[in-house]
């Protein structure tokens, strides 16, 4: 076949004489092109391979595959004889130049290729991709050549020598080829499966056909995908290189001049990426993506050389048969090619974008662990995550479409210069509209932009508000407000809806612009029949120009109609780019060490000896020194606050926290740190940890730190992994922490001891439990300094009395270590070395004990009014250590039961998992989604819309394929002179109108319509049912699988599924026409339809199976990552204190690596489906090719045209919907997922039918008639046929052990817990489709059904509260909880978060709250925005505003859950004088460890193992020696001399 017609040029005679060098059929350019070209560049790339092992190689060390190196070797030795024997041979048969050129340079290169082999068999532990490469061109081009020669009947010895070299190279590359890996080599090596795999199983991604076998056979498990992806994506590989090149830009960039450095700040993290792979990083995807084009291409070329041999069959020289058979093969490899370097562009694209994701990834975790006070304020954790889960993930999609901005400019330059050689001047349409659009798709970039932008920031929020309200959902359903949360949620779903019905009209209308190929068409066609020929008269309207041109159309609208995809991607990784760039750039610590805290100092002789903590002049404050920003708040887990009131009552932005501190601690001594809340006590341990900034002064800290927060943070994992804390275990050191912890006795409760898995946050612990484990954890890293912030005041007298002797005190564990305490009770403070009296940010008073007592100042004055010690001491005395209560009675606090899952480890009777796993592995329904949930998201679209959307592109495909018909009907009639131009262009015209309004229709009705109510219906949905789920369910759910929900799956149904449909009917629809068109221009492709069918179906079933199974395994292996970062985030400080950063990066870098490999595993699996779907495709090519080929006398050019234009599409057709099927299918697992919880079972209803008295509860009377509960079903009793009455306004203190069902009495009280065996209580449980919330009984009179005499029961002034709808309890009764939780949003929010109270209400409240002052000294005050989780108050100060909210419900009981837990004994006392004259008309049920909080109380509630043990006044309690109360009350020192 001669493509192109040249006069041979002299230096061509020189090679081949007598020959035309440009023929393809001719030898002498297959020697010259096929052979001696290849040859050259396969001896440069060996030489450099050789050079490369040379210098850089490292032997792996693991021996070699003795049959295939030696097999391979003497396959290539025989190839070199057959090429030396050649070579002599075509001396004597006097071959021209070309030939001995071509046999000589091979000869050359196998030379090498044996010397590589030696290389590569000694540092690679697969085939070399150089060698085998070489293999494949070698072989192609002596096969031809032998054809041809062979063909020419010519120089029979030299052909015989080539055969015997085809021979060895076919041989050769079967052996190079063979997959290795059962071999020793590769089963000793532990690098991933792509590693392994050779350059064949790469190109046709068969490195992943044993887990597609496996998922075909089986379900698939986790760990059938370990191991796949390449070494670089991984945390440890991918991470340095980025963030090397971050900070060398970021240096470059800080010294820049402030007009250039904002020009250059957008664009900065973007360029990190790009430099950081540098050309030859980027040079791989340009390639593969120009080759691939390039091969596209190709195909309107064939074609129009198809249609000229269907043409010639009319003329008086027809071109041979064999041309044309030639031609249809050449259709099917051109086919085939571009299928496997789309496949491989694919592939590349995805292994670096998950490169960069991967590194990413690592540097937002880092910088976590580096943010100051004021960049912690500014980035909630909901952002943070989201920049992990949400703007580093664009980057593995957006690689996809981003070389698209150098690859398309060369396909439409190409195109249009194709179609100029077809239409002439005609086509210049075609740049003239493309110029046109330029203007209007830069505007509607802009769009796109502003649209994503405000997405995200609306999802941002949102996001913050949902970890929030499931982090806190314990107290949220206590106050019984889920409404306002959502609504608030609501607010920001709504901005989310609206933007997504902005962008579905914008595009709806842009696709007039994405089919402006239709309008070139109908332009071009129209000029050229009127003014397309010779000297403007009319043009020749011929098959070959039609369909040739139509298919460079075609070609032609792939980079327009992709320019959407395009700039929508654009700007998606702008955007999340720029977040995330700006998260990088936020204000760091300014230590940047690793972990600040533990710098070593050398021994000072001007008096440092012997001294551990050294704090000179130094000024410390959590906001930055002159800060402008009107938002930089500090952020402060525990009591670290910069809202510390002055003498003056005013607070200042910048006023320092902590003022002029001067102290120094001694080696080994044991320090006390004193004072009010809000005083600077906790900030004072933050300060020498590094979380604060340094206006001024020296903070030296000599050795290592163990850290302890006020508000223990626990790892979810199991006990003695969180205290272990990444150290050896070293069993008797660890036997003795245990002890002195007390944590025995709680460890003999779990199922697998300390093996027993702790919930998210610590749920299955109580709050005392959770700071002994903190406390273990500290104790066990054996540091030097052991900063303490208040561990003591979350535990019982009793226990606190143990830790101090064991552990913290002059005999304890830790006495020989360096010990800075800050507490709230005075009665060590006698047995400590010095005590810091903290007032107003300054330490008004230090010194030992009797020192501080003897200057009668703010400590004499605090000790001589709550101070018990001499009556702890007298009573000692008189009674000895015989009355004080054993160890083994109690080792552990009065609140183990303070979570609504406490025990819930304890008492599980059915596991059979020794490690009692708590939370179990996230839930996957194995095998196909199903129609079942299709028709879930049908139903929430509404199913009329989805019916429209198939309808409107049925109309659509009609008119698309009434306009190519019409084409083939114009150019058969083209020169009958029947109709004119104008009648031909105004059909064309009326096909092209409807064909855009319906696409206009279709796109409107599916995104403005479908897409949004189906979003706004399952999220809402989620939403209600998850806010209706028992406690019992947040228990063992972790909030990043709820969070997940909410975002990555809620993301799939807002933007994904939707187009997922859509391309699914399109491709449906457009298969349909593909195969209507053929059918009627070569009905013998019939025949091949069936067969066809079933082959793609088996392909489909094969592939789905696998497939859904690593789609679910992307979407779990997500959570985990997010888990683990909000977790890192919540403990942050103690982990930067006690130096663990690089075991969490570790940690993280793990985690990530899981989700990549899922990720690309499922990315992978397309991959494979792909090349398979499109070599079947090709085979449709071949055959409609080869049936027109065969009938070329019967078939005119206008039929064969039309069917050749279509069959090339349909290989891409065919491919898509099956993909898009699956991806459908996948896509559907996030709609199954939200499914899973929005189907789970509720618990009561918020309002049943029942009439309550008004101003009901009016008296405040509670009793308990034989009441038993437990936490879930199939768990043991935790309250046993409790019955006792509170008479109205009678003030009840709650005391017991561990385990006594104190707090789970306030649960019951509140239903968080229902009666045991109740309706409620099972309901939740069953599986019995008649338990139903619609079945609550909506008369009076039905309730007898649904009480039952098992669970006893619970009445508040005579009303069974098991009637009664939970909003309505719970909206009658006041908690004051353990652990106070502020929300984001504004102190009135946080008061009053429905609006109904005035100011002056709110006001007033906190006056008598003691907090006023304070509250209006802040700016904006009522109006001044609490921090997340409430982090820019202090914890007592929360407890304070909690105080607040309980006085403005004005219920008649009020609860308090260990409520002064966290203030100081002066705060404590201010609590209780407020509850007593503000509530003195109320009932009051108060649990509290200070037994002094509870000696004025009426009666008290004395609680054993779950039953009544005593309930008396306190006065008839103490009489009795032989009482519980009496023994309690003893060891805290509270009885009388």
């Amino acid at each position: 076949m001669n493509v192109v017609n040249r006069d041979s040029s002299p230096t061509s005679f020189a090679f081949c004489p007598a020959s035309d060098p440009w023929s393809i059929a001719d030898p002498c350019f297959q020697n010259l092109y096929l052979l001696t070209l290849p040859a050259i560049f396969a001896s440069v790339l060996f030489l450099q391979r050789l050079s490369f092992f040379n210098h850089h190689g490292h032997r792996h060390n693991l021996g070699r595959t003795g049959v295939i190196y030696w097999s391979s070797f003497f396959l290539m030795l025989l190839g070199c004889i057959a090429l030396v024997l050649r070579l002599i041979a075509s001396s004597d048969e006097q071959l021209d130049l070309a030939s001995k050129l071509a046999t000589g340079s091979m000869l050359v290169s196998w030379t090498l290729a044996a010397i590589l082999n030696h290389s590569e068999h000694l540092f690679s532990i697969r085939s070399s991709d150089a060698i085998l490469g070489y293999y494949l061109a070698a072989l192609a081009g002596s096969a031809v050549l032998y054809y041809t020669t062979s063909d020419l009947n010519n120089h029979q010895q030299s052909t015989s020598y080539l055969q015997l070299y085809i021979i060895s190279l076919f041989l050769g590359l079967v052996v190079e080829a063979w997959p290795r890996g059962r071999t020793q080599v590769q089963l000793r090596s532990n690098v991933s499966v792509y590693d392994k795999s050779n350059l064949i199983s790469r190109l046709s991604f068969h490195y992943i056909q044993p887990i597609m076998a496996k998922g075909y056979k089986r379900p698939l498990q986790l760990s059938d995908v370990e191991s796949l992806m390449p070494e670089r994506i991984r945390s440890e590989n991918a991470y340095p290189g980025l963030a090397t090149t971050w900070e060398k830009q970021v240096e470059k960039f800080e010294h820049l001049p402030k007009g250039k450095k904002e020009k250059k700040r957008p664009w900065l993290l973007l360029k990190v990426i790009f430099l950081t792979y540098g050309w030859t990083g980027w040079t791989s995807i340009i390639l593969c993506r120009v080759a691939s084009t390039t091969l596209v291409y190709l195909q309107p070329v064939l074609l129009g050389y198809i249609m000229d041999f269907m043409q010639s069959s009319t003329s008086e020289t027809p071109q041979p048969l064999s041309r044309g058979i030639m031609l249809a093969f050449l259709m099917f490899l051109t086919s085939l090619f571009s299928s496997v370097m789309g496949a491989q562009l694919f592939q590349l694209n995805a292994d670096r974008g998950m490169e960069i994701r991967s590194g990413l990834i690592g540097l937002i975790y880092r910088k976590t662990l580096r943010l100051s006070p004021e960049a912690r304020i500014k980035s909630s954790t909901g952002e943070i995550s989201n920049h992990m889960s949400v703007d580093a993930e664009k980057w593995v999609a957006a690689l996809n479409t981003l070389p698209q901005w150098i690859s398309a400019p060369i396909e439409l330059v190409v195109a249009l210069w194709m179609l100029y050689s077809q239409l002439g001047w005609c086509s210049l349409v075609g740049l003239f509209t493309i110029l046109g659009l330029m203007p209007i798709q830069s505007r509607v970039s802009g769009i796109f932009q502003s649209i994503k932008e405000t997405k995200l920031t609306a999802m941002d929020s949102r996001i913050r508000l949902v970890t929030e309200l499931f982090t806190s959902i314990k107290t949220i359903k206590l106050y019984a407000w889920e409404d306002a949360f959502k609504a608030k949620i609501a607010n920001y779903r709504q901005i989310e809806m609206s933007v997504l019905r902005r962008f579905g009209v914008v595009y709806a209308g842009m696709t007039l612009i994405f089919s402006t190929t239709m309008f070139m068409s109908l332009l071009s066609f129209g000029m050229f029949a009127a003014f397309g020929g010779p000297g403007g008269a009319a043009g020749e309207i011929t098959p070959h120009v039609i369909f040739v041109s139509l298919s460079l159309f075609g070609l032609l609208s792939r980079p327009i109609s992709t320019m959407d995809t395009l700039l929508s991607s654009t700007t998606s990784i702008l955007v999340a780019t720029r977040r995330v760039q700006k998260f990088l750039l936020s204000e760091e610590l300014e230590v940047r060490t690793e972990d600040p805290a533990h710098k070593q100092y050398p021994l000072d002789p001007a008096g440092y000896e012997g001294k551990a903590i050294v704090v000179k002049n130094a000024t410390f404050s959590w906001t930055k020194e002159q800060s402008s920003s009107d938002d930089a708040y500090p952020s402060d887990r525990d009591e670290n606050t910069p809202l510390l009131e002055n003498a003056d009552g005013s607070v200042a932005r910048n006023v320092p926290t902590l003022n002029g501190i001067n102290f120094s601690l001694r080696s080994r001594s044991l320090t006390a740190v004193v004072g009010r809340i809000g005083q600077g006590k906790s900030s004072l341990l933050s300060a020498l940890i590094g979380d604060m900034y340094k206006y001024n002064g020296s903070v030296q800290v000599r050795g290592r730190v163990a850290y302890v927060s006020q508000l223990a943070w626990i790892m979810n994992c199991s006990v003695k992994d969180n205290i272990l804390f990444g150290k050896p275990l070293d069993q008797e050191k660890y036997d003795q922490v245990l002890d002195a912890c007390c944590l025995r006795q709680d460890l003999d409760m779990l199922p697998a001891r300390d093996s027993t898995e702790i919930g998210e946050r610590g749920i299955n612990l109580s709050g005392g439990q959770k700071q002994r484990v903190a406390l273990a954890r500290a104790a066990y890293a054996d540091a030097d300094i052991y900063l303490l912030d208040d561990p003591l005041s979350a535990v019982d007298a009793h226990v606190d009395q143990q830790l101090w002797q064991q552990l913290i005190g002059p005999s304890g564990l830790l006495k020989n270590k360096t010990r800075l305490l800050v507490t709230h009770g005075i009665h060590h403070l006698d047995q400590v070395d010095s005590i810091i009296v903290m007032k107003d940010g300054k330490i008004s008073e230090m010194g030992d004990f009797v020192q501080l007592l003897s200057n009668r100042q703010g400590f004499y004055q605090l000790n001589l009014e709550f101070s018990s010690t001499h009556k702890r001491k007298s009573h000692k005395k008189l009674h000895g250590p015989e009355d004080v209560v054993p160890e083994t009675a109690s080792t552990s606090d009065s609140t183990s039961d303070a979570d609504s899952s406490t025990a819930i480890a304890a008492q599980e009777q059915e596991m059979e998992n020794p490690k009692a796993e708590l939370v179990a592995a996230e839930k996957m329904v194995d095998g196909g989604v199903g129609w079942h949930m299709f028709m879930v998201y049908a139903r929430a679209a509404s199913l009329s819309n989805m019916i429209w959307v198939v309808v409107l592109y049925i109309l659509v495909e009609v008119a698309q394929v009434g306009t190519s018909f019409w084409l083939r009907f114009w150019s058969d009639a083209a020169g009958q002179e029947k109709y004119s131009v104008l009648q031909f262009l105004l059909v064309y015209g009326g096909f092209t109108l409807a064909y855009l309004a319906f696409n206009v229709a279709l796109f409107y009705v599916a995104n403005v319509h479908a897409a949004i109510l189906a979003a706004r219906h399952l999220h809402d949905r989620l939403l209600n049912n998850l806010l209706r789920q028992p406690m019992s369910f947040f228990d063992v759910t972790p909030v990043g699988r709820i969070i997940n929900r909410f975002s990555s799956d809620v993301e799939n149904v807002d933007e994904t599924i939707i187009w997922n449909f859509i391309d699914v009917v399109y491709c449906l629809v457009a298969i349909g026409g593909t195969l209507v068109v053929i059918s009627t221009s070569t009905p013998l492709f019939l025949v091949a339809v069936p067969p066809l069918v079933l082959v793609y179906l088996y392909i489909q079933s094969y592939f789905i199976k696998s497939s859904q199974a690593l789609k679910r395994f992307m979407s779990v292996s997500k959570s985990p990552l997010y888990q683990h970062f909000s977790e890192t985030i919540a403990g942050v400080s103690t982990i930067r204190a006690m130096g663990a950063n690089p075991r969490f990066i570790t940690m993280n870098g793990a985690k990530a690596d899981l989700s990549a490999e899922t990720t690309l595993a499922f990315g992978i699996g397309n991959r494979w489906l792909k090349v398979r779907l499109e070599f079947l495709g090709a085979l449709v090519v071949l055959g409609a090719a080869l049936l027109a080929v065969l009938d070329q006398g019967h078939l005119s050019a206008s039929v064969v045209g039309l069917s050749l234009t279509y069959a090339m599409n349909v290989t891409g057709d065919i491919t898509w919907l099956v993909r898009s099927f699956s991806e459908l299918q996948n896509q559907l697992v996030c709609v199954e997922r939200i499914e899973e919880y929005a189907e789970l079972r509720t618990e009561a209803p918020l309002e049943t039918a029942v009439r309550l008295p008004k101003n009901w509860p009016s008296e405040g009377k509670v009793e308990f008639k034989n009441y038993s509960s437990r936490y879930r079903e199939g768990l043991d009793l935790v309250i046993k046929n409790v019955s006792f009455e509170v008479k109205p306004a009678e003030k009840v203190g709650i005391v017991g052990r561990t385990g006594a069902g104190k707090s789970s009495l306030t649960l019951a009280l509140f239903r968080m817990i229902e009666a045991a065996d109740s309706y409620w209580a099972r309901a939740t449980v069953t599986d019995s489709s008649q338990l139903l919330i619609s079945s609550w009984p909506r008369q009076e009179s039905d309730l007898d059904g649904f009480k039952t005499d098992q669970g006893g029961s619970i009445e508040i002034d005579g009303v069974d509260i098991a009637t009664l709808g939970l909003k309505t309890l719970r909206e009658h009764l006041s908690i004051i909880p353990q652990d106070p939780t502020l929300f984001a949003g504004t102190v009135r929010e946080n008061l009053d978060p429905f609006s109904e109270r005035e100011d002056a209400e709110l006001w007033t409240a906190l006056e008598r709250a003691h907090l006023k002052d304070h509250i209006a000294s802040l700016v904006g005050g009522l109006s001044f925005e609490v921090a997340q989780n409430g982090e820019n108050f202090s914890v007592g100060q929360r407890s304070l505003i909690c105080l607040a909210r309980a006085l403005l419900r004005k219920t008649k009981i009020l609860i308090l859950d260990e409520a002064t837990a966290a203030v100081d004994m002066e705060t404590d006392d201010l609590i209780q004088r407020t509850i007593r004259k503000e509530f003195k008309d109320r009932t009051i049920l108060t649990i509290a460890h200070r037994i002094k909080t509870v000696m004025d109380s009426d009666k008290i509630l004395v609680l054993e193992k779950g039953c009544v043990e005593e309930y008396e006044a306190p006065a008839e309690l103490l009489k009795k020696r032989e009482s519980l109360f009496y023994k309690l009350a003893e060891q805290a020192g509270e009885l009388k001399a």
